[in-house]
Order: C-alpha cells, then structure tokens, then sequence
C-alpha cells in the first residue's frame, strides 16, 4: 500500500473567494485572447500557404485550452456545491463572463480563416469530399499529414464548430443578431440552472397528513412553530419528495406534492419557452430547418427523422403493456381505496404511481424496499461499488486520510483541497496487472445540503491530457448526489433504486477517470450526447447480478449480506412496470423532441408549452393528471424543472434511450456470462473507456463488439423481440 501513498500530482485547490473566482475567469479569458490576437498577427497564410499548419495554428490553441480547463471546470463548479451563496453567485458570474467569452472566440472570423487554411491544406477536404461519411482513423490522418486521428478530428471538429456558430453566415445584421442570441441563451442556461439549484420551497402538513411517510423521513423535516405549530415543513429535495410520494397513504396529500413539485420553479416558464424560441431562430439563421436537424447531425443519430423513428417505433411496442400495467395497478388501487374506505373515481393518477408501484412490490414480490434499505448502508455500499471496479477495471481506490489530504494540500491545509467537509476523496491508481501508475482523484459528496445541485451527476474538475512536455495531466472528478443524511440513529441508508442511481455515476466517475486521450475535449465523458450514458447504463446491469449485489450488501446493524431469497426476489421486480418507466422517458424525450422540431417559428410561438408537456404525458403514459379532474392542461409546469433540455441535453434527450441500445447491446454480448471477467473489463476499460471522444464513437463500439451494433438485446432485455 506504501506504493499508492505519494500521488506524482497534487488535487486541485478550492480556494476561491468572492473576488478571485470573478478575476480568475478574466484573467483566463485575456490569456486565451492574447494568444489568439497573437496567432492572427503573426500567420499570413495569404503570403506564406504552408505558414498555417495544424502545430502553428491549432496546437498553440489546444495547448491553452488545455491548460485553462484546470481552473476553468473548478470556478465554474462551485456555483452547484459551495455552502456560501456569495461563492455560488461569484462561480455563477464566472460562468458567465467564460461563456461570453466562449461565443466571442467561436465568432472570431479570423480565426476561423487560420482553422480553415489548416483544414484545406491538408488531405482531410479531400477525403471528406469523396466519401463525406468516412470514419476519421489513423489511415485517414496519416494521409492529411496529422500525427494521429485525434488530432484529425480535432481540426475537423474545430472548423465545423466556426461554422456552426454562424461564420457560415454574411459578417453584417444576421450574424451579428446570431451571435446576440448566442449570448442571451448562455445568460438563460446559467439563471435556469441557478433558480433550480436555490430553489428552497416546501410544504406545511400535519403529521396526519403525512400517514404513511417513512419515520426517518419524518424525523429529518423542519418543525413548525407559531401558525404552523405541529406541522412539518416538506422540501423538494429528492430524500423529502420521492420517500413521500411512495409512502403517504392520503391521494389529496400526495396529489399537493406532485403537482406543487412540478411549479416549484416557475420562475423558469418563461426562460424555458424564450430559450426554445431563441433556438429556433438561431437553427433557421443557419438554414436548418429546426433546431433538432442542427443539434443531432453531429451526433450518432445524424438526423431527427432517425430518432423520431426510433422514438416512434418503440412507443408502438410499449403502449399495450403500458395500459396493462395501469389496468393491474388500478385494481391495485381500487382494492385499497374500498380497504381504507375512500373514494375512487376509476382513475389511475400521476400522484398514485410511485404509491402503488410501490405497494404492487411489496404485496406481490413480498419486497419491503426500506427493508432491503437496511443491507445498503452508504458506507460499505460504496466501498463494495470500488471493489468492483477494481476487480473489473484494474484500479485500486485509496481514500485520503485528514493527514493524507494535509499532507498532499498544495498549501498544507486539508481542507484546501476539496468544498464541503462532507466530501471524501479517493487517489486512485492502477494495480499490479495495469503497472502501478497514477490515475487520478474521485470526490464523492453524497448528501444534500441547501443550495446545492439538487440531482445526482459527475462533474469533471479537471481533464487528463497530455501535457506540452509529453508528461500526462491526471483527471479529477467528482459525484455529486443528494442521498438521504444519515441520523443519530441511522447511518444513510439506499433503497435500491438509489444503489442502481449510484452505480450508474460511479459509472460515469470510472469513464472520467480510465480517460486517456491527448487532448483535455475529448476526455473521459466528453463524448457525443447519445453515446455518454451508455457506458454507465451498461454498468447499472451489476446491481442486477446476484453475485454483485450480495458484495454490496452489509446490514447496517449486523452486518450480514442480503439474503439469497431476498435477492430473487428483488430481481423478479427489475421489469416491475417496465412499459410505464419507458413510456415516462419516451414522454421526455418525445416531449424534447416536439419542441425543437415545429414546423415553422409561428407554430412555436403560438405552442403552448406547459399543456403539450402535460398532454402529451397522458397521452404517452396513459396516466392522468388535475386535467382529469376537470383542471386545464395548464396545471403543472414540469419543463420549468428539466434542466437537462437547457443544460446540454436539448435535442437530445432521447440520447438515454437509444444508449440503452448500445450498453444493452455491450452487456449481453460480452459480459452477461461473467459480469466479473476481468480479462473483458480490462478490454473495455481500454477500447471504450480510454478513448472518450477522441474517435468516432461508432467506431469505438464496432472495436468492441466486432461488429456493427444492434437492437436485438434491447427489445430482448423489455421484453419486446420483433
């Protein structure tokens, strides 16, 4: 163990203040802005056509992109974890003047004619123009004159970015109103984000009210005094909401937290519809005819016909079992109501599913899910995940000590080096079988706390590269989630559902850390949209397994394992209402879909958002809302509460079901036999995991499976052969 002691790279610093985060991000901006005046000086290739080469014009520019993302990621990642409002709203400022900035130097014209004399110097135009769909390889760049594919797809990638940010458009009124927009979405992006990550609301009820709820839950809710005496105050955060939902035995008490739920944040209403306003505009300036064509030609998909399609296709599959499982769960329903001696309208709602999917779990599968909680204490559940990995993947996870984090602390003070004392860290290395060598820090912060994030993501804090001198920059990535806090009593505890969330993003940490590209943008995660979740997805099958989840168990009280019995009986329930889970993210995606592909700009402007989100959902999942009760279809406002559609997702959505295909796909093929053969994690570890984005990702998956990827183990998986 002395051996994994002594990292070669320091963890990165979170020492912001206030004023610094601010200054740091300007100062990051003139750096870049120098060099690119600089670059425009001096390389005339008017005068000299072999001046502008990919190592005078591109790798000066890689090399400070490189660089800048150290701090870059970190000023821009307190606005989602800090504890100080003044540091979030410095970080959220930062964010701001880099995004700005970001549009000023993807619009910078002649920049773009250096980008573009590199790019029509070497024999990438030419091949693209006989075949213009050729996968970049080594063959490809080897003949451009590019010391790898990498950097091959990094000029492509580049020029097609000036283009894509309107220098495809006449310097005068519509570039100048495309680059307008440009900076008013990247306003938007980061006040939405904002308004969701403050949002502080919640609701006084009686502990009558809330009959039913868990009394862990009970126990960590605000106490109310004066007018409120008696009554417990429920947030939103997902530990108050989702326990809530499953538990409360009274309709009129859940029906208030799902539909308040959904108008927690309608200050986003507004920066919602003006955003998909703005892109439209923004798509149609460029010639695409919607924003969706503009967004997924990038992508694995290419076009939005393809993913409508796929869309499309599995709705028709899945809409009978949908209907079949509402019939089930509403005689469930029935059954209940006449047993407690309320009412029942023949309906089944959106505030009812949780509840009694729940219930249908427990009476049918004889499943208590805070039962099977108490084997997944969050401790050694985490612990048994890092086993697996470093069995799988050949890593091995040494979490710093508070003289370890002293110790490494470039200043000397522990608490330098990471944003909240809850936080834990972890230097992470490769074993004996991978040589030894450093891999890079994993930061886990798992609790939720006011004003931070309130989903469960990875966050990249620093990318791994290769540095100018041939050495390797090491990444850094963090998880942060919100799962529940652990009480006097209690330690935090998983339901399922969260070790299967959790695994999923330890996933996407693992994908950071395995990273092994030259260049900090193609990184680990940094891949296309419809690729990214796949390998996490993939991941999620070992909480499936009943070897896997044994290790991962540990009572909390005993420590023993979950029991066999136990662990049959939880993954009977794996496709329990499997049809309305995938009916909820088609709803999503379908949703995003319809919003970015209008057939003209007027029909946008007349849609009315709030009803399509909430129409096409009953439309879609056949589960009603308020609108059945005689309410508008105006009564909920969920797209003011999607970040994904404003945060990178838009047009993209459907990305988390089509990755399903692929890790699917990756699953069966090669590791539903032996999800432990390490002989198969290292070979994915190395042909998926190392690349990132720095090859076409279809490729990648060809590498892997030895063929073209297909479908058949997906609809397998549902349930759903052809």
């Amino acid at each position: 163990m002395a051996k994994f002691q002594d990292p070669p790279q320091a963890p990165p610093l979170f020492t912001g203040t206030k004023e610094s985060i601010v200054a740091d991000s300007k100062v990051l901006c003139d750096k870049t802005r120098t060099l690119l005046d600089r670059l425009v000086t001096e390389i005339k290739p008017a005068e000299n056509p072999k001046a502008a080469s990919f190592d005078s014009v591109l790798r000066p520019q890689i090399e400070d992109e490189n660089a800048g993302s150290l701090s870059a990621r970190i000023l821009g990642f307190y606005q989602y974890v800090s504890g100080d409002s003044e540091l979030r709203d410095a970080s959220t400022e930062a964010e701001k003047v880099m995004d700005e900035f970001g549009i000023e130097c993807a619009m910078r014209e002649d920049v773009f004619h250096l980008v573009d004399a590199v790019y029509q110097s070497s024999g990438l135009s030419e091949s693209k123009e006989k075949d213009k769909d050729r996968l970049i390889d080594e063959t490809l760049a080897k003949s451009a004159g590019l010391d790898s594919s990498e950097s091959a797809l990094l000029l492509e990638k580049e020029r097609k970015s000036y283009i894509k940010n309107g220098l495809g458009l006449p310097a005068g009124e519509k570039r100048d109103r495309f680059k307008e927009i440009k900076k008013r979405l990247s306003q938007i992006s980061i006040e939405f984000q904002k308004n969701l990550n403050e949002e502080n609301g919640g609701i006084w009820f009686t502990l009558a009210e809330l009959d039913g709820a868990p009394q862990d839950v009970l126990d960590g809710l605000e106490k109310g005094t004066g007018e409120n005496e008696g009554k417990l105050r429920l947030s939103f955060k997902y530990p108050d909401l989702f326990p809530t939902l499953k538990f409360a035995k009274n309709p009129e008490t859940r029906k208030k937290v799902f539909v308040q739920n959904e108008n927690k944040c309608n200050q986003n209403v507004e920066l919602f519809r003006e955003t998909i306003l703005l892109r439209d505009e923004a798509a149609r300036l460029l010639g695409y005819p919607d924003h969706a064509s503009f967004r997924i030609e990038d992508k694995m998909a290419k076009t939005p016909a393809t993913v409508l399609d796929f869309l499309g296709d599995l709705k028709s599959r899945l809409v009978a079992g949908g209907a079949k499982e509402i019939e089930h769960l509403l005689a469930l329903k029935k059954k209940d109501h006449e047993a407690r001696g309320l009412p029942f309208d023949g309906n089944y709602y959106l505030w009812d599913h949780r509840f009694y999917d729940r219930l249908m779990v427990e009476e049918e599968y004889s499943i208590d899910e805070n039962a099977i909680a108490e084997y997944f204490p969050i401790k050694p559940t985490v612990a048994g995940m890092l086993k697996i990995f470093e069995e799988l993947f050949g890593l091995v996870f040494v979490e710093l000590t508070p003289e370890d984090r002293k110790r490494l602390s470039p200043t000397g003070k522990a608490e330098d080096i990471s944003w909240h004392e809850d936080v834990v860290i972890f230097s992470v290395w490769n074993d004996a079988t991978e040589g030894e060598d450093f891999v890079g820090y994993l930061y886990l912060d798992l609790h939720p706390r006011p004003g931070k994030y309130g989903h469960a993501a990875n966050f990249n804090l620093q990318p791994g590269f290769v540095k100018a001198d041939g050495t390797r920059h090491y990444p850094a990535t963090s998880l942060v989630c919100n799962f529940s806090k652990p009480t006097p009593k209690k330690p935090s505890l998983l339901k399922h559902d969260e070790v299967v969330t959790l695994f999923h993003e330890l996933g996407h940490g693992i994908h950071d850390l395995a990273g092994r590209t030259k260049y900090a943008r193609f990184h680990g995660t940094s891949t296309v949209r419809d690729f990214v979740e796949a390998p996490s997805q993939m991941l999620e099958n070992w909480c499936w397994t009943p070897a896997q989840l044994k290790a991962l168990s540990s009572h909390y009280e005993t420590g023993a394992q979950i029991p066999d019995d136990l662990i049959e009986k939880l993954i009977a329930t794996k496709h329990v209402n499997d049809a309305l889970f995938n009916l909820r993210q088609l709803h999503f995606g379908l949703f995003d879909m319809t919003v970015h592909t209008p057939k003209n700009h007027a029909d946008l402007e007349a849609m009315d958002i709030s009803k399509t989100y909430n129409e096409l959902r009953l439309e879609i999942s056949g589960i009603k809302g308020p609108e059945s009760q005689g309410e508008s279809g105006n009564w909920g406002n969920g797209q003011a509460t999607f970040g994904h559609l404003i945060g990178g997702y838009d047009a993209g959505y459907y990305g988390y079901l089509s990755s399903q295909v692929y890790s699917t796909d990756m699953f069966y093929s090669v590791f539903k036999a032996n999800p432990m053969d390490k002989v198969q994690g290292r070979r994915y570890r190395h042909t998926v995991l190392e690349r990132g984005g720095s090859q076409d990702e279809m490729l990648t998956l060809e590498q892997f499976l030895g063929r073209k990827p297909n479908s058949e183990a997906f609809y397998k998986e549902l349930g759903l052969e052809k």
